[in-house]
């Protein structure tokens, strides 16, 4: 089966597709996405398999090196040797949902490669409407070391790329004429964002404003990876400045809160929307 999917609604109206069976080759790392996202005004912010990164699929959770496998998708960045092609990817598998609404879903994954399970997945995510102009998209992964023994998770910046952290939950931003203005509540444009930590991150486009929140002790203490001139994306990185290690058994659990604004929002609105999407 491929390309099943879920719509998710909010205010009564359908802001999301959810595929949870994507048709997609292997060298894409196939994993469940959401695909278009959009305002509440119809407005489309997300982008997949655009022709600059043909991995990037919309919004989704991606990490390029679990254990040696890559989740992310397109070239492995292999230490001394850069960004490499190899049969090393694997593939997240959607198992059931547990729960299923119009405005959500509890979800089980499992993350397999090379013919093994290596993680399961508990996934919840819930669409929630704010104002009469934005809504929130709530997103929370576990994951679960199956394997029996330890492993790890890492990203290009552990394996010797300096700036390039990105593995976890990851938004492939709308690409526009020109680049989004990217801030925090004390910090502005790419350069200063990228690669810090703030309690909330905005990427305000043409007439769109994403504000990415982390809602939990451990996401806040990740770092944002952020692009605005290459491409427009925002992840909150897992590994990055050194491996994340899973015990066998162990469980690593990350939430972040999304808003998705009609109009370009100030950093007093973005910074309201935020605290407002993560209390409520």
């Amino acid at each position: 089966m491929t390309d099943a999917a879920l719509l998710l609604t909010a205010a009564g109206r359908p802001v999301g597709r959810y595929v949870t069976h994507p048709g997609l080759p292997a060298r894409l790392s196939p994993r469940p996405y959401l695909h278009p996202v959009t305002t509440l005004a119809g407005t489309t912010v997300t982008e997949l398999t655009p022709a600059d990164h043909l991995h990037h699929l919309g919004v989704g959770v991606a990490v390029p090196d679990v254990e040696g496998h890559n989740f992310w998708g397109g070239r492995t960045y292999v230490r001394d040797r850069g960004p490499t092609e190899l049969d090393d990817h694997g593939t997240q598998r959607h198992v059931a949902f547990q729960l299923r609404d119009p405005d959500g879903f509890v979800e089980e994954l499992r993350w397999a490669a090379a013919g093994r399970d290596l993680l399961r997945e508990r996934r919840t995510v819930a669409a929630t409407a704010l104002t009469g102009t934005a809504w929130a998209l709530d997103f929370t992964f576990s994951l679960t070391n199956v394997t029996g023994g330890p492993l790890s998770l890492g990203s290009p910046a552990t394996n010797g790329r300096p700036g390039a952290a990105y593995g976890g939950y990851f938004w492939r931003a709308r690409k526009e004429a020109s680049a989004p203005d990217v801030f925090t509540a004390d910090r502005e444009g790419e350069e200063a964002v990228h690669g810090g930590t703030a309690g909330w991150l905005a990427l305000a486009g043409a007439d769109w404003t994403l504000v990415f929140a982390g809602a939990t002790e451990d996401t806040r203490r990740d770092p944002w990876f952020v692009r605005a001139a290459e491409y427009p994306g925002v992840g909150s990185s897992l590994a990055g400045t050194e491996r994340l290690p899973v015990p066998a058994g162990g469980t690593v659990v990350r939430r972040i809160v999304t808003v998705v604004a009609d109009g370009r929002l100030t950093r007093d609105e973005a910074a309201t929307l935020a605290r407002k999407a993560v209390t409520q």
